[in-house]
C-alpha cells in the first residue's frame, strides 16, 4: 500500500443549490485522478449545499483543481479549492457536546456561548441544528485544552450564560460516553405529568391547601421528606379508596413524554419512575407507558379507606437513589450509564447517582446539583440533551404512523 502522508493535499469546498448529482460528479472528477480521500463533510440548510472534501494528491494538483472547477460549471455549483503542501493535523476528538435550547435561540444568546467559550479557549469543532420542535435546539461539539480542570468550569460559565440569555444549556462528555446511556429514571410528580398526586388527593379530603403548604416546603428542601410525607397523608385519612383511581384517571401527561418514553425505548433504554409518590395511582400510569421499573410509596388501605398511613420502605431523597441503584442492577446497566429527571429537592440524591442528572423545571436546590437544567414545559429536550435530532424522532415516528406536531401554546 502506497504511503500518502508526504503528497501535497487539496480543500474542495462545494457551494449552491442542493440537487442530485452534485457528489456524484464531484467523485466522479475525482475517481479519474490520484487522490485519497482524508475527510468529508456535507450540510443542506434551506436547500444550501456545502460539500467540503480533503484530499492527498498523488500527482499534479493544480490538475485536479482544473478539472473539478470544470466539472462543478457543468452542475451549476461554486466550488473553492485550496492547495496544500503539508499533510493537515488529525482533528481533535470533541471532548463534551454543548445544547443550546430557546424559543427562539436569538443571534444575541448564541453570540455569549461563543464568546464564552474562546474565552476559555474552548474549540468549536462543529455546530448542527438537531431541533425545531417544541424548542429550537443547536448541538456544539466542542474541545476542551485540559477536561480535568475545564469540565466544572466549562459548566458554570455557561450556567452563567444561560441565566443570563434565558435560554437552556447542557452540557455532557461527547463521544462513547454521551452514547452509552441504557436507563432512565423519572421522578412523577411534574416531571413526567403534570401537578402534584398528593394534592389532587388532599383536594378530595379538603385538604388542598394544607399539604399544598407542606410540599412547597419539602420540595424546597427545608423540611425532611419522610416526615413531610407522613404529615400530608395523615390529611387522607377517611377517603374512600376509590379516589386513587379517580386521581389515577385524571392525570395529565407532561408534553412530551409519550415521546420520550416511545423514543427510548426504540434505542433500548429501560424506563423506569422512582416516586415520592403511591404506587396504587402511578402503576396504571406504568402499565400504560410500558415502563420497566416502578418504585414509589404504599398508602394504606382498612376497610376500603385511606388510614392516612404509609406502609412499607418509604421512597425518600437517599431512597430514590438506592432505587435507581436497584434498577440498574436488575437491568446489567453501570450506574454511570444512566440516566435520572426530576424537580425537587428529594431528587438530589437520585441525580447525584446517576451516569446524567437533568433538572427539569427544579427548584434552585436541585439545579445547583444537576449535570444540566432544562427549563422549558416539554419533557423530549431531555432526548435533545442525549443528542437525539428531531428529525430522528420523527422519521422513527413515521414508520408506526405516528407523526405528529401539536400546536404550541
Amino acid at each position: 500500500m502506497r504511503d500518502a502522508t508526504s503528497d501535497p493535499t487539496i480543500l474542495i469546498t462545494v457551494t449552491g443549490g442542493d440537487k442530485p448529482g452534485v457528489s456524484s460528479v464531484l467523485f466522479g472528477v475525482l475517481a479519474r485522478s490520484a487522490v485519497s480521500i482524508l475527510d468529508v463533510e456535507q450540510t443542506v440548510i434551506r436547500g444550501r449545499l456545502t460539500l467540503g472534501v480533503l484530499a492527498a494528491v498523488d500527482g499534479d494538483p493544480e490538475h485536479v483543481q482544473e478539472t473539478v472547477e470544470q466539472a462543478m460549471a457543468t452542475v451549476g455549483m461554486d466550488v473553492a479549492v485550496e492547495i496544500s503542501g503539508e499533510q493537515p493535523a488529525r482533528p481533535p476528538v470533541p471532548t463534551h457536546a454543548v445544547v443550546l435550547m430557546g424559543a427562539p435561540v436569538s443571534a444575541r444568546a448564541l453570540s455569549a456561548v461563543a464568546a464564552t467559550l474562546a474565552e476559555s479557549n474552548v474549540n468549536i469543532e462543529s455546530i448542527a441544528g438537531i431541533a425545531d420542535y417544541p424548542v429550537t435546539a443547536l448541538e456544539l461539539l466542542v474541545t476542551v485544552p485540559d477536561v480535568a480542570d475545564g469540565d466544572a468550569r466549562l459548566r458554570a460559565d455557561l450556567a452563567t450564560v444561560s441565566t443570563e440569555q434565558g435560554v437552556d444549556i447542557a452540557t455532557s462528555r461527547a463521544g462513547i460516553a454521551r452514547r452509552s446511556k441504557r436507563l432512565i429514571c423519572f421522578d412523577v410528580d411534574s416531571t413526567l405529568v403534570q401537578g402534584e398526586v398528593i394534592e389532587m388527593l388532599a383536594a378530595r379530603a379538603g385538604k388542598e391547601a394544607e399539604v399544598a403548604a407542606v410540599t412547597e416546603a419539602a420540595m424546597r428542601g427545608e423540611l425532611d421528606f419522610e416526615q413531610s410525607l407522613h404529615a400530608r397523608v395523615e390529611n387522607l385519612a377517611g377517603l374512600p379508596a376509590s379516589v386513587i383511581d379517580e386521581v389515577a384517571g385524571e392525570l395529565q401527561l407532561t408534553p412530551g413524554a409519550r415521546t420520550t418514553i416511545r423514543t427510548l425505548k426504540r434505542l433500548g433504554f429501560r424506563c423506569g419512575v422512582v416516586s415520592g409518590g403511591f404506587t396504587a395511582v402511578i402503576e396504571p400510569l406504568a402499565k400504560d407507558l410500558d415502563l420497566d421499573f416502578v418504585r414509589a410509596n404504599t398508602l394504606e388501605i382498612v376497610d376500603e379507606k385511606l388510614t392516612g398511613r404509609v406502609i412499607g420502605e418509604v421512597i425518600d431523597r437517599p431512597g430514590k437513589a438506592r432505587a435507581l441503584r436497584e434498577f440498574a442492577e436488575a437491568a446489567g446497566v453501570p450506574v454511570e450509564q444512566t440516566v435520572a429527571v426530576g424537580d425537587g429537592a428529594n431528587d438530589i440524591d437520585m441525580l447525584s447517582a446517576a451516569g446524567l442528572g437533568v433538572a427539569f423545571n427544579a427548584k434552585p436546590a436541585l439545579r445547583e446539583v444537576a449535570d444540566t437544567a432544562l427549563s422549558h414545559p416539554y419533557l423530549d429536550a431531555v432526548l435533545f440533551v442525549l443528542g437525539v435530532t428531531r428529525d430522528e424522532i420523527e422519521a422513527a415516528d413515521a414508520v408506526d404512523g405516528q407523526v405528529r406536531r401539536v400546536p404550541l401554546a
